[in-house]
């Protein structure tokens, strides 16, 4: 179950640096705003997928959803690969195959309930942290995967019996259909069904009337706490929709400042977020040793901070502005804007175009008017903000998964675990909506600096609710509270 939690991230994230230059290669008439759709409508799928097949695993044995939608994912992926064959609306099957990709990664309700039913109280809090790490392990790791690949390049090899085009953008999501297919054969060999109760007794049915009963028996116990599970979804959606902002943005960012090519800003961003997934591994080994001096909460107070503080590095604060994109410029000139002084007087300048007729022109596209007056987010920014965020974002992801686990307590949590896949898929869905279209029409400036905001407001909720976000035992008073 953690391999499959972990194929199914490295699913989304294997083709989020190469999503952007790939959809520029098959459809020429798609802009950053659809890219945000694209990269939305995998999520969108796992909305939809999730509470079906989270049903399916009630009444029957989670082997058949498991098996279903892996199965999805790997077809979903095969039809990617052949989004460039159609002469026009490419960027409408490419949406459609990470949409089915999406549906088929649903599958992540049945393993976080599977991990729920299958593990006594005394297990459950450091399983669901385990697989909080393997999927926030995969979403890190993907894009090196993706690097790997880019060393094929742009035209790679074609086999022509099929039409398959093997590139640097259809291998990735080949490799990810591939471990999906090794998934379903893990599935068939070594997948058991288990649901034990608090104690770790063996129930002998795996199905909707053992959880139910397990529900039954614990109300007499006490009640969870409503406002700390609503609380702990809503800090859950944040830190998911922080993260997929920076994955969508990444690449149209560094194409625009930096004036590389699509497969520089492939490669070089895949170097640098396989870099942050070994920082991750370091901060799941420090996490574990220091939520048992500190406790959860303050780890994730800490995680946010972590995070608003590289999101406030990554605010255009130069003087230089980014190198204008010559291509399909029509007009050989135009009006740039220079603001100057302490009360923004300004000055305007007429620029000559050269002309360009190469087929992928760098740098900031004019289209997009920001480029003329917000200044270029220099390089050792956009490193200093990625290793912090790569920092805070694998704490906050593991601490708001184990403080919901707690809070649940000792009932089977498959339903309340649905509530938090569909605020994480939520939160995917808005992400690169938000960004794409903000960053389109107003530049980083506005984007990074909305995205502060919503950070300070989640720190916000967590001090308002700080002291509610106990363990389930720790409310009643079977335990003893750790000091946080």
């Amino acid at each position: 179950m953690y391999l499959t939690m972990f194929f199914s991230s490295v699913g989304f994230s294997i083709v989020i640096m190469s999503i952007w230059p790939y959809l520029q290669q098959v459809d020429k008439t798609a802009d950053a705003s659809f890219l945000g759709w694209i990269i939305a409508s995998y999520s969108i799928g796992q909305m939809i997928a999730s509470p079906f097949f989270g049903t399916w695993s009630n009444y029957r044995p989670r082997g058949e959803p498991l098996v279903v939608s892996t199965s999805i994912s790997v077809a979903a992926n095969c039809l990617y690969t052949y989004v460039h064959l159609p002469v026009s609306h490419n960027k409408y099957y490419m949406l459609i195959a990470r949409a089915l990709v999406g549906f088929g990664a649903g599958n992540v309700a049945v393993v976080r309930s599977y991990v729920a039913g299958s593990t006594s109280l005394t297990e459950r809090t450091g399983a669901m942290a385990n697989t909080s790490a393997c999927q926030a392990v995969g979403f890190i790791l993907g894009p090196v995967f993706q690097t790997l690949f880019t060393l094929i390049g742009e035209k790679g090899v074609t086999w022509k019996i099929i039409n398959l085009q093997v590139n640097m953008y259809t291998a990735p999501v080949l490799f990810g259909a591939l471990l999906g297919i090794i998934n379903i054969v893990l599935i068939f060999a070594v997948f058991r069904e288990h649901q034990v109760d608090d104690m770790g007794r063996l129930f002998r049915s795996v199905n909707f009337e053992a959880e139910g009963n397990g529900e039954a028996g614990e109300d007499s116990q006490g009640s969870i706490d409503l406002v700390a599970v609503v609380s702990a979804n809503i800090l859950f959606f944040v830190i998911l929709f922080i993260f997929a902002v920076f994955e969508t943005i990444a690449t149209p960012l560094t194409m625009d400042m930096y004036s590389w090519t699509r497969k520089q800003a492939v490669f070089i961003n895949g170097l640098i977020l396989g870099a942050v997934g070994i920082e991750s591994v370091f901060a799941f080994l420090g996490v574990k040793i220091l939520s048992k001096k500190t406790g959860e909460r303050a780890i994730l107070y800490g995680g946010l901070v972590i995070i608003l503080i590289g999101f406030f590095i990554l605010l255009p604060w130069g003087n230089q502005l980014p190198n204008i994109q010559w291509e399909d410029i029509k007009n050989n000139s135009v009006t740039r804007t220079v603001f100057s002084g302490s009360f923004a007087s300004f000055w305007t300048m007429q620029i000559q175009l050269p002309s360009n007729n190469s087929t992928e022109a760098p740098g900031c596209p004019i289209v997009q008017s920001w480029c003329l007056y917000t200044p270029v987010i220099y390089l050792g920014q956009y490193i200093a903000a990625v290793i912090l965020i790569g920092l805070g974002y694998p704490v906050c992801n593991v601490m708001s998964y184990t403080l919901y686990s707690k809070i649940l307590g000792p009932r089977p949590q498959g339903v309340y675990m649905g509530w938090l896949t569909a605020c994480g898929s939520g939160a995917r869905i808005l992400g690169p909506v938000f960004v794409s279209q903000l960053y389109t029409h107003f530049g980083p400036r506005w984007a990074f600096s909305l995205i502060c905001g919503i950070v300070v407001l989640a720190l916000l909720l967590l001090e308002m609710v700080y002291k509610r976000l106990v363990a389930f035992s720790v409310q009643y008073g079977q335990l003893q509270e750790q000091s946080s």
